[in-house]
């Protein structure tokens, strides 16, 4: 709207000031040798305006004429920048689809119509890789080194042909010298802080962190929790040579991560062996609070040394009441129970392990409490051979690879991957486990049928003796509805065979027991 405003206002000064000089008396007298020409005010400025709007044309034409063999060899360019740039897409097309053959002949149209320009350089790089021919890969990305542009694409190549190719030494020279020359390279960052976490050179790894972070590559949650993985990496590395040292380091990736299981046990653990045995409790009472872990509850059970077995029970209680519905607290609970010989408490925690998942810990505790509570080695060998084929507990699990202990980077070089969780079950092992949770949860009762005379009722059999049911032979199918006589009970039900070499022949013989359980 303005602009349109000023533009009437122009026009109005322009016909104001034609106006004024047709009104204004005089002219304008030109001589030429004896001639002269005389004309009006008015006509001679229209005539000065028309002779320059004519020589400024004439000099256009002159100009556009002179310009002409530059201007048709900048056609001649752009026609040529034009096919290039499109031999570069289709190129690029042809690598992504994997089409070797196409992405070739793309390649060799792009570099004889651009030359060594970053995309011509770029494609004929990714179509060397794509077949294979890393001389020529190294060579197309070595080219990108010469022009500021692509030096860091050219370094970033030359890296993953290293990393592929297993120069640790080149990956890690060309890493360095991205990380100095590219600070904005999150690839640099990452590689850089993956070799040294490999390497164990825990405090470089820290100051790639904190320089990842200052310049926005990590974010600070992120930082965070890779700072304490590094400093609890450091303390663990640190505490036999400079027991303080660790601790200090333990301390500081502790408050970062409160509930960083190995943190706080080597915290715990520091503090219990100077003395500050409340401290050390309360530090793995909240990361317990957080994450029940065998760990903590060891560290927990053992912060004061020389306590009895029953002290050691009453620690468990107490970490069992902070975390009443996790399996852990049952399991540190059975085990401190079976060391203080507290039997019946064990096995009530035991039993709802093994109800609610049989899993190869709970089947070897059961099989301890049974050989320290009644010695029957049947009912030992069966839990054994249970727990070989049970589901497995939880581990520190990591990609591929299971460890029974943390460890601060995976074997492919990841901070922090390591995650208390289960590992991959065998599917047989699964199937097994569910079969023997549902037969646990559901017993089937056993129908008898009449007979003359009726033995008297067995006893009751308690859950304590689960692991039977896996001593006796399989039920027989109920018979067909018939006219025959019934059978007598002992054709009826099967007798409880052990699984032991055998009673001793002078020994007096046992009552018979009968399954009550399919």
């Amino acid at each position: 709207m303005l602009r349109l405003l000023a533009f009437f206002l122009l026009l109005l000064a322009i016909a104001f000031g034609f106006a004024q000089l047709a009104d204004t008396p005089g002219h304008v007298l030109l001589q030429w040798g004896e001639t002269e020409y005389r004309v009006s005010l008015l006509t001679g400025i229209a005539g000065l305006l028309a002779g320059f709007v004519a020589l400024m044309i004439l000099w256009s034409v002159l100009r556009l004429v002179f310009r002409l063999p530059s201007l048709i060899g900048l056609a001649n360019r752009m026609r040529r920048r034009e096919k290039g740039q499109l031999a570069v897409a289709r190129g690029l097309v042809a690598v992504g689809v994997g089409d070797q053959r196409q992405a070739e002949r793309h390649a060799r149209d792009s570099e004889r119509l651009l030359g060594s320009e970053p995309l011509a350089l770029l494609l004929k790089a990714q179509t060397a890789q794509l077949a294979g021919n890393e001389k020529g890969a190294e060579l197309a990305f070595k080219a990108m080194l010469d022009n500021p542009d692509t030096h860091g694409l050219g370094l970033r190549g030359l890296f993953v042909e290293a990393a592929r190719r297993g120069d640790g030494e080149a990956s890690r020279m060309l890493a360095e010298q991205a990380y100095r020359t590219s600070p904005g390279a999150s690839w640099a960052n990452d590689a850089m802080l993956r070799m040294r976490a490999q390497a164990g050179d825990w405090r470089g790894a820290i100051e790639v962190v904190e320089q990842g972070v200052s310049r926005r590559l990590i974010d600070k949650a992120e930082g965070k929790r890779l700072r304490s993985v590094l400093l609890t990496a450091a303390a663990l590395d640190s505490q036999e040579r400079n027991p303080d040292e660790a601790l200090a380091l333990a301390q500081d990736a502790l408050r970062l991560a409160p509930t960083l299981v190995p943190a706080a046990v080597l915290v715990a653990r520091r503090l219990a062996a100077r003395g500050d045995t409340g401290k050390a409790a309360r530090v793995l009472e909240t990361a317990w609070k957080a994450e029940p872990h065998p760990d903590l509850a060891e560290a927990h059970l053992g912060a004061r040394p020389g306590d009895s077995a029953l002290d050691r029970l009453k620690r468990a209680r107490t970490l069992e009441k902070l975390a009443p519905n996790a399996r852990e607290s049952r399991f540190i609970v059975a085990r401190a129970a079976i060391d203080a010989r507290e039997f019946g408490e064990a096995r009530e925690a035991l039993e709802a392990l093994v109800l609610q998942k049989p899993t190869a810990r709970a089947c070897l505790l059961m099989a301890e409490l049974e050989d320290a509570e009644s010695g029957n080695q049947g009912l030992v060998r069966s839990w054994l051979a249970r727990a070989s084929r049970a589901p497995r507990d939880p581990a520190w699990v990591a990609e591929d690879s299971v460890s029974d202990h943390w460890k601060p980077v995976s074997p492919s070089g990841i901070i922090g991957a390591y995650r208390w969780q289960e590992p991959p079950q065998a599917q047989d092992a699964a199937l097994r486990a569910r079969i023997d949770a549902d037969r646990f949860e559901a017993p089937i009762p056993l129908e008898i049928a009449p007979a003359e005379p009726v033995a008297p009722a067995p006893p009751p059999v308690e859950i304590a003796s689960l692991a039977e049911s896996e001593l006796a032979p399989a039920p027989p199918a109920t018979p067909a509805a018939t006219n025959e006589a019934p059978r007598p009970i002992e054709e009826v039900i099967q007798p409880f065979i052990p699984d032991d070499p055998g009673p001793d022949p002078n020994a007096p013989k046992p009552a018979k027991r009968f399954r009550l359980f399919g």
